[in-house]
């Protein structure tokens, strides 16, 4: 039997001998390297923690002293750890979330794949410590550098601050990167520890006072203090955390576990708030990960674990090409233009701009809400900004959005990659709120694209306003098969008019975005019963075309299909439009139901929620056919 195959929880880690850890850090990355090449998931992060993970679950007691994982991006190593070791379905219905996930395990405490959070859970998890008595716990926040660019880890560090008998243990993890190179003055400073000549001299007196120092008390506090005073002069990040009233321990070999071990243990029995930075190497111990310039194996599908090559995609160019591409060609007609990125300059594909206007990119960090209200800011100035962001964390500058960006009907566009539902990494980066959250904005105007050809007309228009915020949001992987319109009412595209009689007067299908293609299909299933049904893509949802009230007029049903959360979205605006309107028309709407939902395959879960040609098809034959009924039952007696 292998080490890793005997660690069933915490306790197993910590039974085993300084001489062991190696071997089972050897074996982790083995083990990783070896079953994430065939499902995909976070490599790079995970490598980097091993010999930390190692570390904090010999240290802490866990579950009675929480780990938390900022982000969970690192978080399959301490899966392992805890007795989690069939990855074979990982981020696939039935198998583990790619995130810690509560109702796997007691040691995973917060669902959280959203940065800049875990300290402010650690804040909390101490104070109700302190309150129930049970001082003698502490509570570790391991957190990237890279989230330490968001203003929440700030907040929540200004805070812990104050409580200087709650034993919090902030671990960085500063590898140098979020998914690409930190970015910021914070980035900055930190760099300058890693990039200085006096790195290693700092390293070993680090280690040499780790060794010498006592366990517990004022020799710890006195250790503390002397490695401040001992290399403060030639680095000085350090005294960033110390002036705000933090302890600081490091830097750390984060690779060396027997260091990494005894700078927690004694950071835990302080008996107040510490940071220990640890420096690591994102992907460490695999070459391809370890060489990657883009992100260091950040994510991946699957690859081939020799080589690192990643296994080819299938379907056609992607929606994030699609816009990446255009936002090149605009750049080359508009010198206004301007890009921002939240530390995701390659996954939103911005980096094809970056690299052909270098001086009209800005990457802001973990940071959404600067990000909004500084797009605001060059808006005032004359110039556009386009705000490309996964449109789940659009979610965490809505106040931005509103009263910032539209207060100030500003030309601002942002761009919601990964919309919709994105299923394999779970709740959290569902892209389902958007739609709903957004419609409560005055003047702002919102556009959901079809295909990737209206994507590129779409985003041409959204440049266009300059006096109010723009949204376009379309989903995660290969753009839809090309739909082309019809025929056109008011600003609105005709997809398919099915006839009964001449007349098409049974059902008004309203298609949102990328669902255009499945409502095609559910007119033709129609169509081939004798309904007569009429599919319109509104383009634009926010604000609704006058003429959809106009057109709905003239049919029994009005139907709408969207890839959103239902309440609140695009189904409710046009049923709202009707109410307005005093017409008294069935609306029915169809959309993701308001839930956390598990990970799993995108398909799959649009399936579960009855969005398939064949369940919409069926259940709108019905209401139609009830609809039809109910009309003949109210028709006068002749």
């Amino acid at each position: 039997m292998t080490l890793l195959e005997s660690m069933h929880s915490p306790d197993d880690v910590k039974k085993l001998s300084a001489e062991q850890i190696p071997r089972l850090a050897g074996e982790i990355r083995e083990f990783l390297v070896s079953e994430l090449s065939r499902t995909g998931g976070h490599v790079g992060p995970n490598l980097g923690v091993v010999e930390l993970t190692i570390a904090l679950h010999r240290v802490f007691d866990s579950p009675r002293e929480p780990i938390l994982f900022d982000t969970g991006h690192q978080s399959y190593v301490h899966k392992i750890l805890t007795g989690r070791h069939d990855f074979s379905r990982l981020r696939s219905e039935g198998g583990l979330s790619g995130y810690p996930a509560r109702a796997e395990s007691e040691h995973d405490f917060i669902e959280n794949s959203h940065a800049s959070t875990a300290i402010s859970y650690a804040d909390g998890l101490a104070k109700a410590n302190e309150l129930q008595g049970h001082g003698d716990r502490a509570v570790a926040a391991v957190i990237g550098d890279g989230a330490l660019t968001g203003g929440m880890a700030w907040e929540a560090v200004n805070n812990i601050a104050l409580g200087e008998n709650r034993r919090v243990v902030i671990v960085v993890n500063d590898n140098g990167r979020s998914y690409s190179p930190t970015m910021g003055g914070l980035a900055d400073h930190l760099a300058s520890l890693r990039l200085s000549q006096s790195y290693e001299h700092a390293l070993d007196f680090a280690k040499t006072t780790l060794n010498r120092t006592p366990v517990v008390g004022q020799p710890l506090y006195d250790a503390l203090h002397g490695l401040k005073k001992g290399i403060k002069d030639a680095i000085q990040p350090q005294m960033m955390f110390e002036d705000l009233g933090l302890k600081y321990l490091g830097p750390i070999d984060g690779h060396d576990t027997q260091m990494v071990e005894k700078a927690l243990r004694r950071a835990r029995d302080f008996g107040g708030p510490v940071i220990v930075h640890c420096l690591t190497q994102k992907g460490k111990g695999y070459a391809p990960a370890e060489n990657h310039e883009v992100d260091q194996f950040h994510a991946t599908g699957v690859f081939d674990a020799e080589t690192g090559e990643s296994e080819p995609k299938s379907g056609g160019v992607e929606w994030t090409k699609v816009f990446s591409e255009e936002m090149v060609a605009l750049g080359a007609e508009r010198e206004d233009l301007v890009a921002i990125t939240a530390a995701m300059l390659h996954p939103t594909g911005l980096a094809a701009f970056a690299d052909a206007y270098p001086d009209r990119i800005y990457d802001v960090g973990i940071a959404e809400q600067h990000a909004a209200t500084s797009a605001t800011g060059l808006a005032m100035g004359g110039v556009h900004p386009v705000v490309a962001v996964y449109a789940t964390f659009l979610n965490r500058c809505f106040d931005q959005v509103l009263m910032d960006a539209a207060l100030h009907r500003q030309g601002v566009t942002f761009c919601l990659d990964r919309a919709g539902i994105t299923g394999t990494d779970g709740p959290s980066h569902n892209g389902m709120w958007d739609l709903s959250i957004l419609q409560v904005v005055p003047g702002l105007r919102l556009a959901v694209p079809r295909d990737a050809v209206r994507l590129r007309e779409e985003l041409r228009e959204a440049v266009e306003v300059d006096d109010a915020p723009t949204v376009l949001r379309y989903p995660k992987g290969a753009a839809a098969a090309e739909t082309p319109a019809i025929g056109h009412i008011g600003s609105m595209d005709v997809l398919r008019r099915a006839t009964r009689g001449g007349h098409s007067e049974d059902l008004l299908l309203v298609a949102v975005g990328a669902m255009a293609e499945t409502c095609c299909e559910v007119a033709d299933r129609m169509a081939a019963q004798g309904l007569g049904v009429t599919v319109i893509d509104p383009r634009w949802v926010k604000p609704l075309d006058g003429a959809l009230v106009e057109e709905a007029a003239r049919y029994r049903v009005v139907a709408v299909v969207e890839d959103n959360g239902r309440v609140g979205a695009v189904g409710d605006a046009v049923a709202r439009a009707l109410r307005d309107a005093e017409l008294d028309i069935p609306v029915r709407t169809y959309g993701v139901e308001q839930e956390f939902l598990e990970h799993g395959k995108r398909d799959g879960i649009l399936a579960e929620m009855g969005l398939t040609p064949q369940d919409l098809a069926r259940r709108l034959t019905e209401t139609v056919s009830r609809r039809a009924e109910k009309s003949l039952e109210d028709e006068p007696a002749n």
